[in-house]
Formats: structure tokens, C-alpha cells, sequence
């Protein structure tokens, strides 16, 4: 199997639940079908995975060039965005990580966004899954507030439901691994 077939294994075994009682999602809707990617992105093989075959072969495919930065609305961003920067890293290149707050830190400094955001004028935004494309959209939002060039993103899975739309309705192009329709 090659590495895209190799997560494709990993989502359909470990992250991949089919049910006749509908699931609840994040954006409120309700689903026979539901992905739960932190089975792939927290458990070390299958992050490693993902992050080798998004840098390596992903990312040159649907962009074409080195990111000054990768990051999203933390939870689901997190473990994406650290483990790209490393695997970046590992090639002795520099691609900083930003996680973006789901609410402004009320005490310190106050921070939206944590990351060396003077060090980059551009991010590319990442998420686990996106249905509507509202946790994304909050993460691109705050990126640009600070100053941040947003364009485009990836995801490991777009459920199909309206989220790719809306997020180029807010001028990003978002590039999935994979597509709910794999899966079903």
C-alpha cells in the first residue's frame, strides 16, 4: 500500500463510524456517518504518517510551494500544524505552527493567536474535518485580523456538506486528503 492508502486504511478502520442513531456533529447537524480524525492525528504511527505523506506529496500536489506557516482553530489543528512543522523540519526547512485560540486569552498578553506570527506574512490553514467549514472560518478570520495572508488549506476530510463551498465563499481554496465520498 502506498502511504494515501495507508491512511485510508487508518480513517476507514479507526476513525470511520457508521450508525443507524444519527451522531450530533460540531456544526450541529446530524449524520449516520461520522469521523473521528484525533484517531489518526493523536496516536503517533498514524500522525507520522499523515504528516510524511501531507509534506511530501500532498501538499506539493495541491499547492506547490513551501508554506511560511501552517495552523487552525486548536483542537484539531494542533497535532496537524506541530507535526507538518516538524516534518518540515526534518528537511532543514522552516514552516512555524500557529494555533488559534476558539476564545482571546482574558489575562497576560492577551494573545488570539499563539506561533511566531511576526515571522510570517501568509498561513496555510489546516483542520481535521470540516463539514459547514465554521471552525475554519474562525481560525481564518483571527489569522487575517492579525495581519495574516490566507488563501488556502487542507484538511484530512471534507464530510461534503457545504464547508469546501463556504470556505471559498471566504477566498480559501481548501485541498482534502480525502473525501467523505471515499469512505461511503
Amino acid at each position: 500500500m502506498n502511504k494515501k492508502e495507508q491512511l485510508h486504511h487508518f480513517i476507514k478502520t479507526y476513525a470511520y463510524r457508521y450508525s443507524e442513531q444519527e451522531f450530533t456533529l460540531a456544526s450541529g447537524k446530524k449524520s449516520h456517518h461520522y469521523f473521528n480524525c484525533k484517531e489518526i492525528i493523536l496516536v503517533p504511527d498514524r500522525l507520522s504518517l499523515f504528516a510524511d505523506y501531507v509534506v511530501n506529496e500532498h501538499i506539493p500536489q495541491v499547492i506547490g510551494s513551501l508554506p511560511e506557516a501552517v495552523g487552525g482553530l486548536t483542537l484539531g489543528a494542533d497535532p496537524i500544524s506541530y507535526s507538518l512543522s516538524l516534518e518540515y523540519f526534518k528537511q532543514d526547512k522552516i514552516v512555524y505552527p500557529l494555533i488559534v485560540r476558539k476564545e482571546t486569552k482574558d489575562h497576560g498578553t492577551k494573545k488570539e493567536i499563539e506561533g511566531q506570527i511576526d515571522k510570517v506574512k501568509s498561513c496555510l490553514v489546516v483542520d481535521d474535518v470540516i463539514t459547514t467549514g465554521g471552525s475554519t472560518i474562525k481560525a481564518v478570520e483571527a489569522l487575517r485580523r492579525a495581519g495574516i495572508k490566507v488563501e488556502s488549506g487542507i484538511c484530512i476530510l471534507d464530510r461534503e456538506e457545504g464547508g469546501k463551498e463556504a470556505l471559498l465563499a471566504a477566498g480559501i481554496q481548501m485541498y482534502p486528503v480525502f473525501k467523505k465520498a471515499d469512505f461511503i
